[in-house]
């Protein structure tokens, strides 16, 4: 079949609307929230129903043509992209939220709702989702599931994963099967924890079964200013050994503090801060205040300026969107922004955030930090401009410094954002090659041909045994 039969056969399952194959329509596809990467696709297919997903699938599978699921493109690895002629399967359509289930807090919703649509539907019931990535009033819930998103409160409530409890996955053959159970634990392997992280080479959720959470008692949110980001990690540092366990914990550094403060984000950070912390603890209401009276205490004994206790929702409101909004904010620094999310120990983090201002200064280049301290997750980020080619090259060596930084300090390449094409080259400084190897042999049970998402995750020389079809076969 060739690309414009291909192209008439998908139209008649979605309808005309329902395919873009124009390069002016297709520019939305060519880049996620990475703007680093740009691959434009020579098809997108966008089904808005399940069985519509079906059919897509099923005749891509008859064609061989290999396909790449996409959500609301938010993520930050550049894995939702394509590449050897693959097709963009767009699920964004698919937004129903199918049911809440109060009395065993439990939804069940298509991949393409949206993070936080989940939440507001949950709220009546006093319940709500608790993976909340900084995009998640634009990242869906399909994406959440490929990546394994984490976000600010992961660090109490944990990521994805931990709230997942069934997938209906359609695999890239076209058949349908169900991982995982919403009555808890299944008898045998865990092949839903495989597939919450494939980051879209397993196939597709077709829907999700999420936990909601009681919606706590009661929430303090603080905020505390440091001269010094060492003085910052030390409060992280006290904090955690305490045994108060926040439901976040968030730094900001410096530079990142003045990009939000000069932008419509404005939270009311204090400028001239070199670090602040936005600490939040939830629970009882009974005890909560004496936990932020230590925190406080903690806070100051590790050089905190001030401690500042928001007021009501409103100002709580206001702190969180400095935070949420921090990657928009850089682009009043540069057009173009690197972002990794590379994790170390807590106890690090003075001695890697030290090593990365020193990598700033060897390259000549400026790192703006914002990332989950509670759990040493960061998030180094590198404006710049793109059309400055030696500017990009300094870029490029500096990250690559970074990386291996952290992963010397104990750490490894990703919490949260994937690997996808951006972070392909550092999975040998993680893995051996046997251990590459599993993940291909892991990868081929679910989908023997490689035809789902193409290019990411492992490294094509990683792989012993390689069956895909020639087209391709250019990547794992």
């Amino acid at each position: 079949m060739t690309r414009a039969e291909l192209t008439d056969a998908l139209r008649a399952i979605v309808g005309p609307r329902g395919v873009l194959s124009r390069a002016s329509e297709l520019l939305p596809f060519s880049a996620d929230g990475l703007p680093t990467y740009r691959l434009p696709p020579s098809l997108a297919v966008l089904p808005s129903t399940r069985q519509q997903v079906i059919d897509v699938v099923r005749l891509l599978a008859r064609e061989q043509v290999a396909f790449v699921p996409r959500g609301a493109g938010t993520g930050l690895s550049a894995g939702a992209l394509a590449q050897d002629d693959a097709v963009i399967i767009g699920l964004n359509r698919l937004t129903r939220i199918i049911s809440v289930d109060p009395v065993n807090r439990l939804a069940l919703v298509e991949p393409g709702a949206v993070n936080v649509s989940l939440t507001r539907a949950a709220a009546p019931h006093g319940l709500h989702y608790a993976p909340d990535p900084s995009s998640q009033s634009a990242c869906t819930i399909g994406g959440n599931v490929a990546e394994n998103s984490g976000g600010p409160h992961c660090l109490k409530y944990g990521v994805t994963l931990n709230h997942v409890v069934a997938v209906t996955v359609l695999l890239p053959n076209g058949d349908i099967t169900t991982l995982g159970g919403a009555g808890g634990e299944t008898p045998g392997y865990d092949l839903l924890g495989a597939f919450v992280g494939s980051e879209g080479c397993f196939g597709i959720a077709l829907d999700v079964t999420v936990r909601l959470v009681p919606n706590p008692q009661a929430v303090r949110t603080m905020l505390a200013d440091f001269m010094s980001i060492a003085a910052g990690a030390r409060a992280t540092s006290a904090v955690i050994a305490s045994g108060i366990l926040p439901a976040a914990i968030e730094m900001m550094d410096g530079p990142t503090i003045r990009a939000v403060e000069d932008s419509i984000y404005a939270a009311g950070y204090p400028a001239d801060a070199e670090a602040v912390l936005l600490i939040e603890l939830d629970g009882l209401e009974a005890g909560i205040d004496d936990e932020v009276h230590r925190v406080e205490a903690m806070c100051t004994d590790a050089g905190a300026r001030t401690v500042r206790i928001a007021r009501d929702d409103a100002e709580r409101a206001r702190l969180w969107q400095g935070r949420k909004k921090a990657f928009g904010a850089m682009g009043r620094v540069a057009p173009a922004l690197v972002v990794q999310d590379a994790v170390i120990p807590r106890t690090r983090l003075p001695d890697v955030l030290r090593t990365i201002h020193e990598i700033a200064a060897r390259w000549n280049i400026q790192v703006c930090n914002v990332f989950h301290a509670g759990d040493g997750n960061l998030h180094p980020n590198i404006p710049f401009d793109p059309n400055d080619a030696d500017a990009t090259d300094r870029v490029h060596h500096a990250m690559r410094e970074i990386m291996r930084a952290c992963v010397d300090a104990g750490g490894t390449i990703t919490g949260e954002h994937g690997v996808g094409l951006d972070k392909l080259e550092y999975m040998p400084l993680i893995f051996s090659p046997a251990s590459l190897d599993a993940q291909c042999r892991l990868r081929t049970v679910f989908d023997p041909e490689r035809r789902a998402n193409p290019g990411k995750v492992v490294p094509v020389h990683a792989c012993r045994e390689w069956l895909a079809a020639p087209a391709t076969r250019a990547r794992a």
